[in-house]
């Protein structure tokens, strides 16, 4: 059967109400011939997400419909693969048996991309382009570890990241950066990456697991200077409190959004 994300406005409901609600869809599931694999819940946003193995969308709603009313407000088919690299599970967390879940599905999105991959390939023909490639791999990927980044795809030229915490995303990214101007400073072969980050929610308007935030990512990627990390207002409004510092470098306008995007650079 296929998977299901769907995305319901929590209002005034607490953790311990959609615990609730999500115990008496359990109990109501094996009517349908489906599974509610489990959920996501965020105060803050006042949003909760639900992933369900089920025969069709209508499914998922009838479900919800029966057992407690709130039916869900967009419902999109996801992977599991995907959502187990963007959100880190695709079941019910253990504490959850005895600890309504709290814990939200907003995530921070990284792009990183190979400043001219292509003429590098051109140059050092492919065994050298690929030793490089290795080279990026290693660098990110160590440091997605340290700030607890889970990668999500590897693109060929650059990797596609998810983070919980906006504050550990910019950090990574600021280390990563640094780690690259280490490497260059002792290789006869400068490789130089730009990054780019944005934050958003898993089911948002396209039919898509976090469709428009890794868009948006990857064309803050696209703009970003070489040795730069770029982000978006949402990743500087989630940094509020930290120590880490945003400079303005105005509004782009990013291919398939219609209006200009306003952009920082980030440094600690």
């Amino acid at each position: 059967m296929p998977i299901f994300m769907d995305r319901h406005d929590a209002g005034e409901l607490s953790a311990e109400d959609v615990a609730e609600l999500h115990l008496k869809d359990l109990e109501l599931q094996d009517r349908y011939g489906a599974k509610f694999l489990t959920y996501w819940y965020d105060k803050a946003r006042r949003t909760t997400f639900c992933l369900v193995d089920a025969p069709d969308r209508e499914t998922v709603n009838q479900v919800h419909a029966e057992a407690h009313g709130q039916v869900a407000h967009e419902i999109t088919p996801v992977d599991l693969s995907a959502v187990e690299a963007f959100l880190g599970r695709i079941q019910d967390p253990p504490t959850a048996k005895t600890k309504p879940i709290d814990e939200s599905g907003f995530r921070s999105i990284m792009f990183t991309d190979m400043v001219g991959s292509t003429e590098m390939t051109a140059r050092l023909g492919d065994a050298g382009a690929v030793e490089l490639v290795r080279v990026h791999d290693s660098i990110v990927r160590r440091c997605l570890k340290r700030f607890g980044g889970s990668e999500v795809k590897h693109l060929g030229d650059g990797i596609m990241a998810s983070f919980r915490e906006a504050p550990d995303a910019v950090l990574c990214a600021i280390r990563i950066q640094e780690e690259f101007a280490t490497y260059n400073a002792h290789s006869e072969i400068p490789l130089r990456i730009r990054i780019g980050l944005h934050a958003g929610e898993p089911v948002e308007e396209s039919d898509d697991l976090f469709g428009s935030a890794v868009q948006m990512t990857s064309r803050i990627c696209d703009v970003a200077e070489a040795g730069t990390v770029f982000v978006s207002r949402e990743i500087k409004d989630a940094c509020v409190g930290s120590d880490l510092t945003f400079d303005s470098q105005g509004t782009r306008s990013l291919k398939g959004f219609a209006e200009p995007v306003e952009l920082y650079s980030a440094a600690q």
